[in-house]
């Protein structure tokens, strides 16, 4: 899994283009980490860790005056990107090149809130650390997708290993993994669709190719790439499902 995460996100720049086209092609222009920030009180925040935090996406979207931030990745060349937005709003930041999950060297009950957006079906065995090191009445705040993301693609392909991943942890299923270690569990739904015109083929391709090391474990990127910018091209407008939950769990 490591290999194949860091094949996916390692580009950072490739990845920062893909966050950025994410949100022109996106129906919901509501910026769902401002969503996912509404249903915390940050008053109570000081110390946060970030469970995948790649190159700091969420911290970008964050005001400072925190006191320590901690950034976990398996990806290294993360570490500079994280750090550059981290210490920007906290008053110390530090950057732990680990591949989760696996023990994390932090006292128990010490941050206040641990964020895992869009990673928590890379590592779904970490909750019973993510709980040690959350203090009392610290909040887990988890966002993550919907096992519906693939359905237009499935139209075409099976993407069986694929769906293995998100699977792991999804909107569906993420709170049933959730009540096995914690009882104060609320959520949002975050409807949203991916829309591509004709003209918007290259996006297209790009959004796919970023895709392309997942989509290997079950079918060419190649084959995938051609087949649907065909379809683009005979249907004049592709929707991709979009649908995200945020998940805020407290201890």
């Amino acid at each position: 899994m490591k290999e194949l995460v860091i094949k996916s996100y390692g580009n950072l720049s490739f990845h920062r283009t893909i966050s950025e086209l994410i949100r022109m092609y996106s129906e919901n222009q509501e910026d769902i980490r401002e969503v996912a920030k509404s249903m915390v009180d940050w008053t109570e925040v000081r110390k946060i860790a970030d469970l995948g935090c790649g190159y700091g996406w969420f911290e970008e979207a964050l005001g400072n005056g925190f006191d320590f931030m901690l950034g976990i990745d398996c990806i290294r060349s993360n570490e500079a990107g994280f750090l550059s937005v981290a210490q920007r709003v906290a008053k110390t930041a530090r950057f732990a090149n680990l591949q989760l999950p696996c023990p994390i060297d932090t006292d128990s009950d010490y941050f206040d809130l641990v964020i895992a957006a869009y990673s928590m079906y890379f590592f779904p065995d970490i909750l019973p650390e993510a709980k040690r090191i959350l203090r009392p009445g610290g909040v887990l705040l988890i966002i993550t997708h919907s096992a519906g993301m693939l359905e237009e693609g499935e139209e075409f392909f099976d993407f069986s290993n694929l769906r293995e991943v998100i699977n792991n942890f999804s909107a569906e299923n993420g709170e049933r993994t959730l009540r096995q270690y914690f009882t104060d569990i609320s959520a949002v739904d975050y409807r949203n669709s991916l829309v591509f015109n004709r003209n918007d083929a290259d996006a297209l391709a790009k959004y796919i190719d970023f895709k392309r090391e997942f989509i290997s474990k079950d079918v060419s990127p190649v084959v995938v790439k051609v087949k649907l910018l065909s379809e683009l091209e005979t249907r004049g407008v592709m929707r991709f499902n979009k649908n995200d939950r945020v998940f805020v769990v407290r201890k």
